[in-house]
């Protein structure tokens, strides 16, 4: 097994960063997180497809059309896709790959998700199994579909391929937040970073494997918590704000392009120091 070199190292850094003539694929890409990271990845340079479930279709296309034209024209397409399903995530997989690609992908961020409080002690069990299949089994059928695709490509071209998959983790993969009681998220985010540091070695031919794990991000789900929790959380960060959603762009552009070429199995705290004390 090989891990794809990069293909220049020498030349000037910001050229490492640049993302021209890549194609790229975002789930949840259409609200929070998911939309900075598909606005960074296009202003990198990137033909970008971002998927969406519950976003009305011609509100998603509107949102594919600014982040383009924000990005001197730059292709993006939005597609409707369950990450629940694996058939579904596959066959929007491949569409977008054709559509965007003409047959190739680069990059593939596994990034929907949900969150839910519910104390352990009442939480339902098709509340727990959705929990998990959306976070641990959508982000695992999204990197195996892009899998397939990197590794036909690795044959194709006779040598290991630069694929990059991202799942978008977080701080309570490694810490237990509070105080808000979540253990299924907590262990749903944890069992996904591992998952990735275990793909990261299995796949180390045509793809490298990183997580990303914000802390708390000014989003739409964090307005959904008491403002007291709110002032509690500040508190606890060293930093003592929020993130904007847009600080966390920067992060996946780098696990995405070549400036990370020797970069696998990690996972990445970006949460002004909430992790530290």
């Amino acid at each position: 097994m090989v891990l794809a070199p990069h293909p220049n190292p020498d030349a000037p850094v910001l050229s490492h960063f640049s993302l021209a003539g890549k194609t790229a694929f975002v789930t949840g890409g259409c609200r929070g997180i998911g939309l900075e990271i598909a606005r960074g990845l296009s202003e990198a340079g990137a033909k970008v497809a971002v998927t969406y479930s519950s976003t009305a279709p011609e509100a998603a296309d509107q949102i594919a059309q600014n982040i383009s034209l924000a990005n001197e024209g730059r292709l993006v397409k939005a597609y409707k896709c369950d990450v629940r399903s694996p058939a579904d995530v596959e066959a929007v997989i491949q569409t977008a790959t054709q559509e965007l690609g003409n047959g190739r992908l680069d990059i593939v961020v596994a990034n929907a998700g949900i969150a839910d409080g519910t104390p352990a002690i009442d939480y339902a069990a098709d509340k727990f199994r959705d929990m998990f299949d959306v976070n641990v089994n959508g982000a695992f059928w999204t990197a195996q579909a892009a899998a397939r695709v990197f590794e036909r490509q690795m044959k194709e071209d006779g040598k290991p391929f630069r694929g990059s998959i991202i799942f978008t983790a977080s701080v309570s993969a490694t810490l237990v937040n509070i105080p808000q009681k979540q253990a299924p998220y907590n262990a749903s985010k944890a069992a996904l970073v591992h998952l990735g540091k275990s793909l990261a070695v299995e796949w180390v031919d045509f793809a490298r494997v990183n997580c990303i794990s914000p802390g708390f991000i000014e989003t739409e789900m964090l307005d959904t918590h008491p403002r007291e929790w709110r002032a509690q959380w500040t508190e606890m960060i060293p930093g003592r704000r929020f993130c904007f959603a847009s600080e966390l762009k920067g992060a996946y552009v780098f696990l995405a392009s070549d400036a990370s070429s020797y970069m696998t199995g990690s996972d990445i705290i970006i949460d002004g120091g909430y992790c530290l004390p």
